[in-house]
This record gives C-alpha cells, sequence and structure tokens, in this order.
C-alpha cells in the first residue's frame, strides 16, 4: 500500500507495537492553529526526544494523558506496547488506530471507556461532536446543530401541555353538561346541595291541611308542602316509597305545624286529636271550583248545595258577575246544623274583613281582589309587592298583562299542575286571557291572601314591567325593566326546567 504524502517513514519491524500505531498516516480533523517550533506533541519524535533528555514532563506521561477516542467518537481502550520502555504518546485529537489483529479480537473483548474530555482548542473552537454534558450547555449561536434539540423538546413540551389541557377541558365541559342536564339527581346521589327535608325540632307554628276522598300518597304530599307542613313538594311521598309504607288516608282538615319532617307529618296525620270535625275550608290560591267539593265532604252536605249558594253573589251583597275571588282563604269550625249558605256568607264576610284591614274602599273592592288572586297565583309571598307594581305598570301604559295564569283559568287548566301555558290556553279568546285583552280579567282569578290584597294595595315603587320565577324550587323571581333583561331571566328558567325534567314546567 502506497504512504500518503508528508506521512513517517515505515515502522522497523523491530520496533514495539506501540512505534507501529505512532507511525500511522496523520488524522484529517484540523485542529486550532499554533506556531510550534519543535515536534508535534505526541509524535513520535517528541518521544524520542524526551527520551533521551531523561526530563519527561507530565505533559508526556502516559498516567496525565487522556483515554483515546474512536475515529468515530466512541471511546476505545488504550493499547498496551508490547515490549518498549518508551510507551507512546497520543493526543485526544489523534485517534488511534489498532492493527489488524487487534481489529479482529476487539470486539469480544472490548469495553466502552469514558468520553475524553475536550482541549481547549476544542473550547475555544469547534464544540465536539458526540455530545456528554457539555453538549446540553452548548449557546445556540456556538452550534446551530446542537441548538434543534432544545426546540424539540421545547416544541414536544407544548404539544404535551395542549393535549393536557384539552383533555382537562373536555372533562370540565363534560361535568359542566352532567350537571346543568342531571344536576338535581347528582346532588341527590352525592348528597350536595339543599336538604328536601326539614330537621327535627324545626317544627312551629300552625297549619291546616285537607285531604279529599281518595286522595293518595302524591296528592296529600302535595298538599302538605303547599300548607307549608314540609319543605320541597315530593319529599313526604318519596318517604312513603323509600320506606314502603302502605298508608289509607282519610278525609277532612287536619290541624298540623309548619315546617316538619316528613316522617312526623305522616305521624301526626294519623293522630285523630288532629282532625277538626265539621270544618271547611279554602287553600289560598283556590278557585270556588276546586274548593266546593271538598268543602261538601267535609261538612256531609251535598254538593249541590254548595253549588246553588254561589250561584248569586247579590245574596251577600257582592256587585260581581261571580263569586270568584270573595271565600276568603282560611279554615272554618261550624256547628253540626250549618247550611251551604251560612258557610258562603261565613267566607264572604271574612274577605270584607280583610279589605277593610288593607284600606280598600267598597268601591273599588271587585279591582283589588282581581290584582290580589293573580298576585296570589303569580308569585312568592316575598315578591308580592313587585308583582304588584309590574301590574300597575303595565295598567299605566295599556300594555297587556300576559299573565299565564289568567290564560289558564280562562281556559280552565288552572289546576292542571303546570307553570307554562298551552299554546291553546294562551291563544283562547274568552274574558280572562290577558294575553288576547288589554287590561284586567272579568273577575278575579283565584281567592286571595290577606298578604296579596295588601300587596294590590301598596304595590312596591319600581319601573319593573317583566318578571320570571328562575328557580321553581326556591320561588327565586327575577325583575325587569327591558324585554332584553326578561329574555334572559326567560332562559334561566329554561335552564332550570332543562336540569329538572320533573318539575312540570
Amino acid at each position: 500500500m502506497s504512504e500518503r504524502d508528508g506521512a513517517s517513514p515505515a515502522p522497523d519491524a523491530n520496533e514495539p507495537l506501540g512505534d507501529l500505531f505512532a507511525n500511522l498516516p496523520e488524522p484529517t480533523q484540523q485542529h486550532p492553529t499554533a506556531d510550534y517550533s519543535g515536534p508535534a506533541p505526541g509524535s513520535r519524535r517528541a518521544a524520542r526526544e524526551a527520551a533521551r533528555r531523561g526530563d519527561a514532563s507530565p505533559e508526556t506521561t502516559p498516567a496525565a494523558l487522556p483515554d483515546a477516542v474512536d475515529p468515530v467518537g466512541a471511546p476505545v481502550p488504550a493499547v498496551e506496547p508490547a515490549t518498549s520502555a518508551v510507551e507512546p504518546v497520543t493526543s485526544a485529537a489523534e485517534p488511534v488506530r489498532p492493527s489488524a489483529e487487534e481489529v479482529r479480537i476487539a470486539p469480544a473483548r472490548r469495553e466502552p471507556a469514558p468520553v475524553a474530555a475536550p482541549t481547549a482548542e476544542a473550547v475555544q473552537g469547534e464544540a465536539p461532536i458526540g455530545g456528554g454534558l457539555d453538549a446540553l450547555f452548548v449557546a445556540p449561536d456556538d452550534d446551530r446543530a446542537l441548538a434543534k434539540a432544545p426546540r424539540k423538546r421545547r416544541r414536544g413540551c407544548l404539544i404535551a401541555l395542549l393535549v393536557i389541557l384539552v383533555i382537562v377541558g373536555g372533562i370540565a365541559a363534560a361535568g359542566a353538561w352532567a350537571m346543568n342536564t342531571y344536576g338535581e339527581q347528582i346532588n341527590d346521589i352525592m348528597g350536595w346541595g339543599e336538604p328536601k327535608d326539614y330537621e327535627d325540632g324545626e317544627a312551629s307554628g300552625e297549619a291546616f291541611v285537607t285531604i279529599k276522598d281518595g286522595d293518595t300518597g302524591r296528592p296529600v304530599s302535595t298538599a302538605l308542602y303547599e300548607a307549608g307542613v314540609t319543605k320541597t313538594e315530593d319529599v313526604f311521598y318519596d318517604y312513603l316509597i323509600e320506606e314502603n309504607i302502605a298508608v289509607t288516608f282519610y278525609p277532612g282538615v287536619y290541624r298540623l305545624q309548619k315546617k316538619m319532617t316528613a316522617a312526623a307529618a305522616l305521624e301526626e296525620l294519623g293522630n285523630e286529636d288532629n282532625k277538626l270535625e265539621n270544618t271547611a275550608s279554602v287553600s289560598e290560591g283556590g278557585t270556588i271550583e276546586s274548593s266546593l267539593a271538598a268543602m261538601a265532604e267535609s261538612l256531609g252536605l251535598p254538593v249541590e248545595d254548595f253549588e246553588a249558594a254561589v250561584a248569586d253573589p247579590s245574596v251577600y251583597g257582592v256587585d260581581a258577575p261571580s263569586l270568584e275571588g270573595w271565600l276568603f282563604p282560611a279554615v272554618y269550625t261550624f256547628d253540626p246544623e250549618v247550611t251551604a249558605t251560612q258557610v258562603i256568607q261565613r267566607m264572604v264576610d271574612r274577605t270584607r274583613e280583610a279589605l277593610t284591614e288593607a284600606g280598600v274602599p267598597d268601591t273599588d273592592a271587585e279591582r283589588i281582589l282581581t290584582i290580589a288572586s293573580i298576585i296570589q297565583r303569580e308569585g312568592r309571598t316575598a315578591d308580592f309587592a313587585k308583582v304588584s307594581r309590574v301590574i300597575e305598570n303595565r295598567l299605566d301604559i295599556d300594555m297587556k298583562l300576559q299573565m299565564d295564569s289568567t290564560a289558564q283559568y280562562g281556559y280552565g287548566s288552572l289546576h292542571e299542575g303546570v307553570v307554562s301555558s298551552s299554546t291553546e290556553a294562551l291563544e283562547d279568546d274568552n274574558d280572562w286571557n290577558t294575553y288576547v285583552r288589554t287590561g284586567l280579567p272579568v273577575t278575579p282569578i283565584a281567592s286571595p291572601s290577606f298578604a296579596a290584597i295588601d300587596a294590590a294595595m301598596h304595590p312596591e315603587d319600581g319601573p319593573w314591567l317583566y318578571f320570571v320565577t328562575i328557580d321553581l324550587s326556591t320561588g327565586e323571581t327575577q325583575f325587569s325593566e327591558t324585554y332584553e333583561e326578561h329574555q334572559a331571566g326567560i332562559e334561566k328558567w329554561r335552564e332550570w326546567c332543562r336540569a329538572n325534567p320533573d318539575a312540570g314546567c
């Protein structure tokens, strides 16, 4: 094989194996420029001169030399010379090439050695290829190839972060949808939210509950809630189902307390001492149609007697087309010999007492009772005065009242147990439908309480023209001055209805 220009002379056959490696052709790797007048460090010549002088410096001492580096950058073990008094000296910049024999046996006995530390020249010049920890800290300006790795890592971290955010966002969106759709059911299962039953020891005051002939658990549960005995409409019925209680309810009027637990209410309904004898009642917001049958049953009189008793309002000094709204809601006790006419007279007289107490002139009684009956059906007690103001504000500007309760009353669906009105009820042209006609209905639509009568006489100051109950479980109501605000309130009500599909919206 021919030698390259500038290579060292061919080695003597008797020279040590180390000298053989020293005579290999010089590598093509370029080093930083340096001005040396003597032999190149690590060359064979430098080794011989050092041996002759006998003043080997640390630079030429084998212990101070770094491990050899494979031409492709992988460390290889140093090769021991066969027989020589002078150890071959190599530089970290000059790779050591093994003999052909070593190449054949190397795979069986070579183990990786530590990477040689870079020389000062390498640090000042081009960064060594092959890495190590130093490669992680090379600035982008010093080595563009190495700078690409951090950018890739940063890009990977960003993608991972985006994936995590998408997953977390999806979970949050799914949770929000579940709570909006099944919030009440989830709260029931997890025990979150407001308790549906009162606590023991909260009962106080007095409440009267009317049970009609044939009533079962569900209508009794509703009657208890409407009388203020139980906290929610379904808690009593749910208690009967959960405890698997079979019970027969007997018609009559029962004296209980407000804020009772479902279990306590059931116990008191079974106590004969709480059943009032020879009594009759009218509920707040009740109508003549919904009250007469219960009164007849409680007093043991034919229902036809009561229908005849209410036929002519003038008999009781009432100048109105009907006695609707004139039967004051309360529980009454009568003598055993009472007649249907006497019962009705007692209720009309009690209404007049309430009108007088609220300061209503006789000439304005029918108008105030009509407004009060709408207030009673549309709002909760705490909002009565605000509802009264909405009615007055609309009447002042000849704006249709558009009260669902009036449309339902005129259509005959007031007691169907739903909040919203059917399209047929809203469009039916009758004397009570305030969606079709401007002004008040022709008569009251229900029996108002004293609180409603007082609110009709004394509305709260305010600019409101709209209101909507946005939470039927609490009665929370939003009052608005503009139609846009009102539409936002209606959407809140719809959201509540979607989350409570069994609420009868």
